[in-house]
């Protein structure tokens, strides 16, 4: 899953949240170096990126992207469904996305001195074109892949999967739907497992 789905799937806890957030960039055992709850969100980044590279459903959406896209299949997936959490943002939470997004943003400036060096360079660019919110629209998902094709020197050529996803809009939306449900599930679930073993 990309960032949207990550911070959301956190719950209400800010650290869990900035866990979970930054863990992409935490290898190994270097999570143990952070206060617990990072620690907790950094753990279920994890459990849910085995979850989902893992699920028949997202295969589904994967297949369809791998003859042109290969490897870098599973990463456009994770962006597309990002796309459908924001744009149907009002199923999942009853806070508006914009609000949301501008907590986790405050967050993020408030924590500003626990976060990697990679995300606090990251953090003004997300926060300035609001990277959340643009999730919401095509133009937006379009951005982000052509940044990501960009970060590849153009090998990946991740621009062109906005074409995929508009063919197969209804597909890949049916296909997120089903799999976000039992994710939701899932970390909720994880996230009790996790904190109970950080409090023995």
């Amino acid at each position: 899953m990309n960032f949207l789905a990550h911070i959301y799937l956190s719950g209400n806890n800010e650290l869990i949240t900035i866990g979970n957030f930054i863990a992409d960039g935490i290898r190994g055992k270097r999570y143990q170096e952070f206060p617990k709850d990072i620690q907790i969100g950094i753990l279920l980044h994890r459990e849910i990126d085995t979850f989902t590279d893992a699920h028949k459903t997202v295969r589904e959406s994967t297949k369809r992207l791998h003859k042109n896209y290969s490897h870098y299949s599973g990463v456009i997936v994770d962006i597309l469904y990002d796309h459908f959490l924001a744009k149907n943002w009002s199923q999942y939470s009853n806070v508006p996305l914009e609000d949301y997004a501008n907590n986790f943003y405050n967050s993020l400036q408030d924590h500003f001195e626990i976060l990697p060096t990679r995300i606090q360079k990251l953090m003004p660019y997300m926060i300035a074109d609001n990277w959340l919110l643009s999730y919401a629209t095509i133009e937006g998902i379009s951005k982000v892949l052509v940044g990501m094709n960009r970060r590849t020197e153009n090998r990946s050529k991740m621009n062109l999967a906005v074409n995929e996803l508009q063919e197969f809009y209804n597909e890949f939306e049916d296909e997120f739907t089903r799999f976000f449900e039992e994710l939701t599930t899932f970390s909720k679930n994880k996230l009790i497992e996790l904190q109970n073993k950080q409090n023995l």
